[in-house]
């Protein structure tokens, strides 16, 4: 299967970590006197784990939420890329995780009809929707602490729906005219 064959979609596929006690990227102070930080300590440190989609041609972008980064919910989160392309052909590029490479996850594809198309191994770079990770955790996340992880996990993947189309292209680095995929 090929990007350029009609009802053919390319995705290119990730997942980040959110959790309940974000970095601190930055803070302001006085010089010498150090820095209050507030954090709130439940002894847990939360997460919720974003799966996340990215049209490279069209930056259309699929979000879904999940308490924990296994092939169970790598699974749902296939399950619901069929389901919002029902008749169309999908190329799902990712990494090798090993969500990924199970073997009920490949059995799933296959009977899905989602064809994975594997990045290079220790190539983050290659994945456009790291870029979308990077900007969701500096400008929702990062020096921020909500009364929720779940909160933060809402905050986050409505800062990543509401960008244009054109402005998760540039964010990803689609629109400079090297990007690999589009060659």
């Amino acid at each position: 299967m090929r990007a350029e064959e009609p009802n053919t979609v390319v995705l290119t596929e990730d997942e980040t970590i959110l959790r309940e006690c974000p970095p601190l990227r930055a803070c302001w102070g006085k010089v010498g006197r150090p820095v209050e930080v507030p954090i709130t300590i439940t002894g847990s440190n939360a997460r919720r784990v974003v799966f996340g989609a990215l049209n490279p041609f069209t930056g259309t972008r699929l979000c879904l939420t999940a308490a924990r980064n296994g092939g169970p919910e790598f699974r749902t989160f296939l399950r619901y890329l069929r389901g919002v392309y029902k008749r169309w052909d999908l190329l799902l590029v990712l990494d090798r995780g090993s969500c990924h490479t199970a073997k009920a996850t490949l059995a799933l594809a296959a009977a899905l009809r989602i064809t994975l198309a594997w990045l290079p191994t220790a190539c983050p770079e290659l994945n456009p929707v790291e870029a979308l990770w990077r900007d969701g955790k500096q400008r929702v996340s990062a020096n921020r602490v909500y009364s929720t992880v779940d909160e933060q996990a809402d905050r986050f993947t409505d800062h990543l729906c509401r960008l244009s189309n054109d402005e998760a292209l540039r964010l990803a680095g689609l629109q400079s005219g090297n990007y690999w995929l589009t060659t």
